[in-house]
């Protein structure tokens, strides 16, 4: 499997598991029409009409493109990390019954983990 080049900084975030600092990332504040693809290998990821703002400092969404994202447990089992299913990039973690949305589901994702790619007009 070939892998897009990532700078030394998407490398910690997506390879070393890191996060960015909250309300930091390109895509926290951002909410055009289109896809979030994995920066590591392009599978996509999620969809801009299940983005939501959870004021978490970082994107949030509450749904993922079926079979794109795995769910697994933290090693200190206090939380659930989200990797892209494709390829493991890490992406970030995933909360359930905060009942912010009706999915009572939250993707927090790192925006240097995805790149977005706009709607076609």
């Amino acid at each position: 499997m070939q892998f897009n080049e990532l700078t030394p900084e998407e490398k910690r975030i997506i390879e070393d598991k890191g996060t960015e600092r909250p309300f930091t990332g390109e895509y926290d504040n951002f909410y055009e029409a289109g896809t979030y693809i994995c920066k590591r290998c392009g599978v996509e990821l999620y969809r801009s009409t299940d983005k939501f703002d959870a004021g978490c400092g970082w994107p949030a969404f509450d749904d993922a493109v079926e079979g794109a994202v795995k769910q697994i447990s933290d090693e200190d089992g206090m939380r659930i990390e989200i990797q892209c299913n494709n390829c493991n990039a890490h992406l970030g973690h995933v909360f359930k019954g905060e009942h912010i949305t009706a999915k009572n589901t939250r993707h927090c994702v790192n925006s240097l983990s995805m790149r977005f790619v706009p709607a076609a007009k």
